[in-house]
């Protein structure tokens, strides 16, 4: 038995080093190499600061900010250690109802804004974690931001238009906003 277990042990200890060690720091150092912004996780800066990720949405309510997506994570928005949907179907009462809420809030938030709310303003995206919106979406709250930043609509999409990223490869996915980053910038031209 012995002379079955001890290459057993040391073909266990060679795959740890070589699986558990050496295999994730290569891939770590040509990652880091390669993509460092990506490898360390798309870290986005203000001021000299890490304020967030470009890969996780974060929550915003000022009228001055644009808003994401909701967030259907728990116990807070955006927790990326709890990410997933609400699983809450088409049909379910409860799904109907943070709706209905999120519909008041928003055109609270604009009671001049007459077009129809896009879709993903008001429901939350399967990881609950998107950090992105539509550009009908973004398109939507420009004059509240222009508004309460009192900035013109026009300098207010192009901003939303720079940050408009187009489909992956240019057939993948849909069209997007950044929201952390379109309001990051927002921030820098700010003229209150």
């Amino acid at each position: 038995m012995l002379k079955e277990l001890l290459p057993s042990l040391r073909m266990l200890i060679v795959m740890t080093l070589l699986t558990g060690l050496f295999y994730p720091a290569l891939v770590t150092g040509v990652a880091q190499g390669l993509f460092p912004g990506k490898a360390t996780g798309s870290l986005l800066q203000a001021n000299g600061q890490v304020v967030g990720s470009a890969l996780i949405g974060q929550p915003f309510s000022d009228p001055r900010h644009f808003w994401g997506r909701p967030s259907a994570t728990a116990p807070m928005p955006y927790n990326a250690a709890a990410s997933g949907g609400s699983n809450l179907g088409p049909l379910n009462p409860a799904l109907a109802e943070a709706i209905e809420t999120r519909i008041t809030a928003l055109k609270a938030s604009d009671p001049t804004q007459k077009r129809p709310i896009p879709v993903d303003l008001v429901t939350a995206s399967g990881s609950g974690l998107d950090p992105h919106i539509s550009p009908d979406a973004a398109l939507w709250q420009v004059p509240r931001v222009a508004g309460a930043r009192n900035l013109s609509e026009a300098e207010v999409l192009l901003r939303v238009r720079k940050h408009t990223e187009g489909r992956a490869f240019g057939i993948l996915g849909e069209p997007r906003v950044n929201v952390l980053a379109l309001n990051l910038d927002l921030d820098n031209v700010d003229v209150r």
